[in-house]
């Protein structure tokens, strides 16, 4: 029972994130399979990284290190909205008891940061419900990525996931 409730406790990856970095692209938290590899976006349901490739019009990659790479080379950087919480399985709507990252001290380190997508509404959700905006900042939301979010196509989620690439080629 006490391995069961400890498997609940979720911590998010550690951002992906440098001084070059100009977009913030933010999940609510990563999901079971991107904790146990330690890779944003690990689960292969998920069309996070098929969207990124594409948008860019660059070659699709399964190795980490070129994702990495990709988000790298259009000064792109991911975290999660939240530092922990509790949660079943890998759904947003089982998160509870949730703390948020530290986004006062993550602009003041990175200040280059000018866009904040989210990656799901879910991901808005718990940002605006625990901290503010920060002034000089443009944010949106995206449609998930998730393969549980079966509300739009692939090619309708990667429509509005253009709104990245054409900052990004834009700087």
């Amino acid at each position: 029972m006490k391995e069961e409730k400890q498997n609940m406790y979720k911590k998010a990856l550690n951002p992906l994130i440098d001084n070059a970095t100009v977009i913030l692209i933010m999940g609510t938290m990563a999901g079971e399979q991107s904790i146990a590899k330690q890779q944003y976006y690990a689960n292969k349901g998920n069309l996070f990284w098929k969207i990124m490739f594409a948008i860019f019009e660059e070659e699709f990659s399964t190795s980490y290190e070129d994702r990495r790479a990709l988000v790298t080379k259009y000064k792109i950087g991911l975290w999660n909205v939240l530092q922990s919480c509790k949660r079943e399985g890998s759904s947003d709507a089982a998160i509870t008891e949730e703390t948020i990252n530290d986004f006062e001290s993550l602009h003041k380190q990175f200040p280059n940061i000018k866009y904040v997508f989210f990656e799901s509404k879910a991901a808005t959700k718990y940002f605006q419900k625990h901290t503010n905006l920060q002034e000089g900042i443009t944010y949106a939301t995206l449609p998930s990525t998730s393969g549980l979010n079966a509300g739009l196509t692939r090619a309708e989620k990667m429509e509005e996931w253009k709104a990245v690439s054409k900052i990004a080629l834009s700087k």
